[in-house]
């Protein structure tokens, strides 16, 4: 049951060149930080990443783009990462555009052995260009297809030896439902606790749905965009 790794460049040991990566985090919140680096050392290539964005320019995910290790993206939202957009004008990056709503379910799909689902999101738009619809009560859908990797990593504030995940308020994100959606999961944690300290009430993703762990060092926590206030305004 113990499936503590030692470091993060140990418990990706076996992830090689063409793998789909799920990344957990909205924006910079809740990132694999320990993993994304790495990944990002070990000099992966040709991968397909699956995350809701790309990180910015030099945070998070952007340091694979940094990299030229990303082919493809699978994402709702990339706005912040002008690597992102120059890699996709220049035909160097594959850009799957998802509803966000879409991704989110398409990602929960998987881990729950739902292999599709209909939605109306995006009907009449690119979106459904290809895919079959249907109409429902005379709502139009369109036929979406579950989303799982090889590979799927994620950051919780709080894990034990088990696997057994707490994450913190909004890191709260895509962490959970990536959890369950890859074939190998690997949780990095900023503590690392003995089975029985993690009140079973608590726990967000039970370890069933992991197979590595690692305490996570030197988190930096990055902001995407710092926003502050004068006293008195």
């Amino acid at each position: 049951m113990d499936k503590v790794y030692e470091t993060a460049s140990d418990a990706i040991f076996d992830l090689e060149d063409g793998m789909t990566v799920m990344s957990g985090g909205f924006g910079l919140c809740g990132n694999p930080e320990n993993l994304i680096k790495a990944i990002a050392d070990k000099g992966i290539e040709d991968l397909t990443v699956v995350s809701n964005n790309c990180g910015t320019d030099e945070y998070g995910l952007g340091l694979l783009l940094q990299n030229r290790q990303i082919r493809k993206m699978i994402s709702s939202y990339v706005g912040e990462n002008k690597n992102f957009e120059q890699q996709f004008l220049n035909g160097e990056l594959e850009v799957e555009l998802n509803p966000q709503g879409t991704l989110a379910e398409r990602i929960r799909a998987a881990g729950a052995g739902i292999p599709a689902f209909y939605t109306p999101t995006g009907y009449g738009t690119e979106v459904a260009e290809g895919k079959e619809t249907r109409e429902f009560d005379g709502t139009h859908c369109v036929l979406e297809q579950a989303l799982e990797a090889d590979f799927a990593i994620v950051k919780a504030m709080k894990g034990d030896t088990h696997g057994n995940l707490v994450f913190h308020a909004t890191a709260r994100n895509f962490n959970p439902i990536m959890a369950m959606a890859g074939k190998t999961t690997i949780a990095e944690v900023e503590e690392l606790v003995e089975p029985g300290e993690i009140d079973p009430d608590e726990v967000h993703t039970p370890g069933v749905f992991v197979q590595r762990i690692l305490e996570g060092e030197n988190y930096e926590k990055w902001i995407e965009r710092r926003t502050t206030r004068q006293p008195g305004d």
